[in-house]
């Protein structure tokens, strides 16, 4: 069973080999990284290191049995018991629950380990996995967004702490 991993400096190889495998499934739904972060990627992923020791975001890796980075599930943005959720599923283990499953685990973790109440998240219209995942994880609309010029949905969920 896939586990959500915080993100830690030897996960860099096989996070780097999800993003190159999953590119272009990816832009299909959601904008493109740009060539920049996969030529600068050791780079960034020693600053995303850096932000999440400082508490201004959680990265976290879905892995799998093999060590497999199967999916990403990231708190940014965290201020004021707020965060800012965002996830991507590789294409291959898409269809499969894991998004939903993980989203699901993430709240309970952003709750009782990161002290957050509420999450926002926001998805383009065109993204029926997207919407789908959020609605059945409790998140509700609360307006509407434009993301990369295209027309999206914005989303807030009220997480309970233990």
């Amino acid at each position: 069973m896939p586990e959500l991993e915080l993100l830690r400096p030897d996960h860099a190889p096989a996070l780097l080999a999800f993003e190159r495998e999953n590119r272009a499934y990816f832009a299909a739904s959601i904008p493109d990284r740009g060539d920049d972060y996969f030529h600068r990627f050791d780079e960034r992923h020693r600053a995303l290191l850096a932000e999440q020791e400082a508490g201004l975001c959680y990265f976290h890796l879905l892995v799998g049995t093999e060590g497999e980075v199967l999916g990403r599930v990231n708190l940014v943005d965290v201020a004021d018991g707020c965060a800012e959720l965002g996830y991507r599923i590789a294409e291959r283990a898409a269809g499969q629950g894991l998004a939903t499953g993980a989203v699901r685990t993430m709240c309970d973790l952003a709750a009782d380990r990161y002290g957050l109440t509420v999450l926002r998240a926001e998805t383009t219209l065109d993204n029926a996995a997207s919407r789908t995942v959020l609605a059945r994880t409790g998140f509700t609309v609360v307006g509407e967004t434009e993301l990369d010029g295209r027309p999206g949905l914005s989303y807030r969920r009220e997480i309970a702490r233990p």
